[in-house]
């Protein structure tokens, strides 16, 4: 073998995560080319992260942009025939998109480990382009049904991202790249919500009852169409189209995010036998491998112990978190003879917003040393312990007025929505660290699969509780919203103990050596 190609296969047999035996570096492999990016001294991909971000952000859009009009959608349908019917239609609107995805997440996970994970997202952003476009112009109930269905359906790409996320970035970077997946995340799922409020020519609002407004989101009140009637005159395209303007808005999110999927490398390995170039352009000194994709696909993840436990504590946390997006404004908006704040939709909207940009800017800045310091599985249980007493101080709020509420509200609020953020992180990273790279797309669809369920459930399990606790305002145990909040304690709680040995098995905080 010739001096001057030593180097070169020093490079290529050396690869992190690598088994060292027969598996090497292959010059023609997308996973190879890219597999400096995980050495150990390696540095930070800022440029493929805020790439990866943009993409992140333009599939995190779609869900929750119809929260604000959804309401009011449902009455322009003319399906509902009563006013207290229009929350079971909306609700299974809402909760279409999730079994989509909840179907499809493990095909889709499949077919990262299988055909790359770029094609995957490529096709999730092409989904959003089409579906949530169609979705926009929906002339009945079941055209909306089914538009939202296949948007789930064909857009299993979250779980692809935090297997991708996971192979860009080297071990001591992990909480990085996971944080940036679950801080564009939420950012998507807070600024979603505004969008679909200034961009949904919705109906009147004043003929509503503030009640019945205070039930919907937050930025229901926004009146576009009420407020530039010059811009969409009768007749028009948006006239006879009400909500296909927040489509549109979510449309040229997801073209440019189309584009910068073609800017991200492929980071899945080929099998490298079939990758072997002919003797004659290496002469003999070409690299030998030995291929052990037979041996991967034999493991099963079904059989992992560190993922099952894993994605479980994924899949309480979210049931916790999307119960707690619900609770929370429903909480703020009810009254204070309810032992709710009487805020207005606009006083959530602010608390939300203020809350959302400050949880990103910790993300940025100060969350990378915080995660490196206490490790995935202490950064997944440390977060939902600290959050029990904030959520326990709830209730007391209503007995705050003027400046010093808003002052303890705010920073409550900005202090649990971090804390979240902070858990789904670890949560992903365990994830990532109990099954190999060549699982993760399959393991990530799994868990994408799973935890829908569980996001399906968590909105009305809520809703459901606060409505119940909102009729026992005076005994004497856990009286009104105390006992709303004691449930999102419970799961709080439970997310703590799983993280706990021996359900949570001590190697996942490291990932596993190919």
């Amino acid at each position: 073998m010739t001096e001057e190609k030593q180097p070169l296969l020093d490079h290529y047999q050396h690869r992190p995560g690598s088994s060292g035996r027969a598996s090497a570096l292959h010059p023609k492999c997308p996973g190879c080319r890219v597999a400096h990016l995980r050495d150990k001294n390696a540095p930070v991909p800022f440029k493929l992260l805020v790439l990866l971000g943009f993409v992140i952000l333009a599939n995190a859009l779609p869900i929750a942009v119809v929260y604000p009009f959804l309401y009011f959608m449902i009455e322009d349908l003319h399906v509902a025939k009563r006013k207290e019917d229009i929350g079971y239609y909306a609700g299974w609107i809402g909760s279409s998109l999730m079994i989509g995805r909840m179907l499809t997440g493990v095909l889709w996970g499949v077919i990262a480990d299988r055909y790359g994970r770029r094609k995957v997202m490529v096709c999730g952003i092409l989904s959003v382009v089409v579906f949530n476009t169609l979705f926009g112009l929906s002339t009945s109930l079941w055209m909306a049904l089914l538009t939202r269905f296949l948007l789930g359906g064909f857009n299993g790409m979250l779980g692809t991202v935090k297997a991708y996320a996971s192979e860009i970035c080297s071990e001591q970077h992990q909480t990085i790249s996971m944080s940036m997946v679950s801080t564009m995340w939420g950012f998507g799922l807070i600024i979603g919500p505004a969008m679909g409020g200034y961009l949904a020519q919705a109906t009147d609002f004043s003929n509503f009852s503030s009640s019945v407004i205070s039930c919907e989101f937050f930025f229901s009140s926004l009146q576009p169409a009420i407020k530039y009637p010059n811009i969409f005159k009768s007749g028009s395209l948006f006239a006879k189209f009400p909500y296909l303007l927040q489509a549109l808005g979510v449309l040229v999110f997801a073209l440019i995010a189309l584009v910068m999927c073609f800017y991200l490398p492929e980071t899945l390995h080929k099998d490298h036998t079939s990758l072997e170039i002919d003797e004659e352009d290496t002469g003999k000194d070409h690299i030998a491998v030995e291929s052990d994709t037979k041996e991967k696909q034999s493991e099963s993840i079904f059989r992992n112990w560190g993922f099952i436990s894993s994605t479980m504590v994924y899949c309480v946390w979210s049931l916790h978190d999307i119960a707690y997006t619900e609770i929370f404004s429903l909480w703020a908006v009810s009254g204070r003879s309810y032992g709710g704040l009487g805020f207005t939709s606009s006083n959530v909207g602010q608390v939300l917003a203020i809350s959302g940009l400050s949880m990103l800017l910790f993300q940025l800045t100060l969350f990378p040393i915080f995660a490196k310091w206490l490790g995935p599985i202490r950064l997944t249980r440390v977060p939902t312990l600290v959050a029990i007493p904030i959520l326990t101080a709830y209730p007391f709020f209503s007995k705050l007025h003027g400046n010093s509420l808003w002052a303890i509200l705010l920073i409550a609020s900005i202090t649990k929505l971090i804390l979240g953020q902070a858990t789904f992180t670890g949560s992903f990273i365990l994830i990532n660290n109990s099954v190999k790279q060549a699982q993760r797309g399959a393991a990530n669809g799994f868990s994408l699969s799973i935890v829908s369920l569980f996001k399906a459930i968590g909105p009305a399990g809520g809703g459901s509780v606060f409505a119940w606790c909102q009729t026992r305002q005076h005994t004497w145990l856990l009286p009104g919203d105390h006992l709303v909040f004691f449930f999102l304690n419970f799961f709080a709680l439970l997310t703590a103990l799983m993280t706990c040995k021996p359900f949570l098995p001590s190697s996942t905080a490291h990932p596993i050596l190919e």
